[in-house]
C-alpha cells in the first residue's frame, strides 16, 4: 500500500514536472539542453533514490534478527542442528531476503520507468542497468546486515545497518561536494567510501547508466543537479562487488560457526 502511494506521488510529479518545463522548451533547446531528458532524468534519478530506500528497509527488516534476534526467541537452535545447519541457514536466509528484496526494487524501478515514459515521454539511455545495479546494492545490504545479526541483536543491528546506509550516501553527497569546490580530500573519501560500502558506487553508476549517451549542456546540467551524484565505476567494479559478496558470507559464516547458541 506504501508502495502505491509512492507510485501514484511519482506518477503526479511526473505529469507536473513535464508539463512545467514544456513550457520554457524551445529556449532551452536553443540553449543546448533537452528539457524532456533533464527533467526525466532528474526524476527518475529521484525515484532510483526512493526505491533503493525502499528495498534497504525491507531487506532490513527481513535480517536484522537472522541470527542473534532468533536465537535469543529460541528459533534458531532446532535449525541449526538439523537438517539445514549453520551456513546453509545463513545462506538460505540471504538468499530469500535478496530475492525479495532484488524483486521487489526491479518492479518498483521498472513501474517508475514506464510512469516517466508515459507522463513525457523519455526513456533512460540503459534501461536494464541500472535495474541489476539497484538489485546488487539491496543484497550488497542484505549481506551486510545478516552478517551485523551474528554480533547484535535485532534493534541493534537494525539501527547500525541503517547508519551504515546513511554513511554511504553521505560519502556520495560528499564526493560531490568535493567535485563541485575542487576538494581532492573530499573526493577521495567518496571514492575509499564507495570501495569499503559498494551498494554506493552500484547505486551512483545507475544514476549514471540513465544518461550514458547523452552529451552537451543537457549531460551537464543533470549532472549538477540538486540530486546529482553519477559516477562511472568502470568494468572491473563486477567482480569485485561479487568478491565482496562471498567475503560477507564468509565472513558471517565463520563467526557464526564460532558464536555459542
Amino acid at each position: 500500500m506504501l508502495t502505491a502511494v509512492f507510485l501514484g506521488l511519482y506518477w503526479l510529479a511526473a505529469r507536473r514536472a513535464f508539463s512545467e518545463v514544456g513550457g520554457f522548451a524551445r529556449q532551452a533547446l536553443d540553449e543546448g539542453v533537452e528539457t524532456a531528458t533533464l527533467a526525466g532524468a532528474t526524476l527518475l534519478g529521484l525515484s532510483m533514490f526512493a526505491t533503493l530506500f525502499l528495498g534497504t528497509i525491507l531487506v532490513v527488516f527481513l535480517t536484522l534478527g537472522a541470527v542473534r534476534g532468533d536465537a535469543e526467541r529460541g528459533l534458531l537452535q532446532p535449525l541449526v542442528a538439523r537438517p539445514l545447519g549453520r551456513t546453509a541457514l545463513l545462506v538460505a536466509r540471504l538468499v530469500g531476503a535478496g530475492a525479495c528484496g532484488g524483486l521487489y526494487v526491479a518492479v518498483v524501478y521498472a513501474a517508475c520507468v514506464v510512469i516517466t515514459r508515459q507522463a513525457g515521454g523519455w526513456t533512460p539511455d540503459r534501461l536494464v542497468l541500472p535495474a541489476l545495479e539497484l538489485v546488487g546494492a539491496v543484497v550488497l545490504v542484505a549481506a551486510i546486515s545478516i552478517l551485523g545479526s551474528v554480533f547484535l541483536s535485532g534493534t541493534a543491528n537494525g539501527i547500525a545497518v541503517f547508519m551504515v546506509f546513511g554513511a554511504g550516501l553521505t560519502a556520495g553527497l560528499l564526493g560531490q561536494v568535493g567535485e563541485a569546490i575542487g576538494s581532492e580530500t573530499l573526493i577521495d573519501v567518496a571514492r575509499i567510501t564507495s570501495w569499503v560500502l559498494p551498494f554506493e558506487a552500484l547505486y551512483q553508476d545507475g544514476l549514471g547508466n540513465l544518461t550514458a549517451d547523452t552529451r552537451g549542456l543537457t549531460r551537464l546540467a543533470v549532472d549538477l543537479g540538486p540530486f546529482g551524484g553519477a559516477q562511472s565505476v568502470g568494468p572491473g567494479f563486477a567482480p569485485y562487488v561479487l568478491a565482496y559478496l562471498a567475503g560477507l558470507v564468509g565472513l558471517s559464516a565463520w563467526a557464526f560457526a564460532r558464536r555459542d547458541l
